[in-house]
């Protein structure tokens, strides 16, 4: 599969918020995010942008969002794709301890194949899409499924980015200092992070210990050909890859 040529230079100039256009050069760039299911183009940037992406599971669960579900695009409008999982007296549990509660994979590949079968790359990526679901579907926890998923998209879109544990670093606190003290640990100089963590994340806190953080900036992503009417730039990356193949990275800012 060939990679998408690069996107132009004036919207890649518009993805950080920061001005330092030579920041990557300026030492190791991290991203800490949670896993998610099948989640959109944006996230997929995020992971191309840095030279490590931390999945911070060990942190806990929430219910109603982006963890164990994610949004296609299907004749009878946009729908959600969603894992079922154990949550009952289970409210303080860990992404990472997340359970499954039934069969699902099946159920969520049919639904796929439904509706895009007649996306116009659907046959290029069939066969991918359902090894991962056949995985997938003998795994336990919602974790394992995000990763697996996550890394094989990674790999679909030419992304080279290694994906890694919270685990698998020293840290400490919550919320700014949990995420300065995994950036530390690894080995960052820069934390790169997503817009909605403005609302809490001290950033004094980064640049007292020489850190610089940077700001991902989802806006202006251009449209591309969908199946099922108005442009939903929402949806999952697999709508991406099925509606435009081999381009989709030119869809994309990195």
């Amino acid at each position: 599969m060939h990679r998408a040529e690069p996107v132009s230079d004036s919207l890649q100039a518009a993805v950080l918020s920061s001005a330092d256009t030579g920041a990557a050069a300026q030492g190791k760039r991290v991203a800490i995010v949670q896993s998610n299911y099948i989640p959109w183009k944006g996230y997929f940037d995020l992971i191309a942008a840095v030279d490590e992406f931390i999945l911070l599971d060990d942190v806990q669960y929430t219910k109603r969002d982006w963890r164990n579900r994610n949004l296609i695009k299907t004749a009878q409008g946009v729908q959600w794709l969603t894992i079922p999982v154990v949550n009952k007296g289970r409210q303080a549990q860990l992404i990472e301890e997340t359970e499954i509660s039934e069969d699902w994979a099946g159920q969520h590949w049919a639904r796929v194949r439904h509706s895009y079968m007649k996306a116009p790359f659907f046959r290029d990526y069939e066969p991918a899409l359902a090894a991962l679901y056949e995985v997938a579907a003998g795994m336990k926890r919602l974790s394992e499924i995000n990763r697996l998923f996550l890394g094989g998209l990674c790999g679909l879109l030419d992304i080279h980015t290694p994906l890694t544990s919270s685990r698998a670093y020293p840290s400490q606190g919550v919320k700014t200092e949990k995420l300065l003290t995994l950036c530390q640990s690894s080995g960052a100089a820069c934390y790169l992070s997503g817009p909605s963590a403005r609302d809490y994340l001290e950033e004094p806190a980064f640049a007292a210990a020489g850190m610089r953080v940077e700001w991902m900036d989802y806006s202006g992503y251009p449209p591309y050909p969908q199946l099922y009417g108005d442009f939903d730039p929402h949806v999952s990356v697999i709508d991406l890859l099925f509606n435009t193949g081999p381009a989709a990275r030119r869809h994309m800012k990195f």
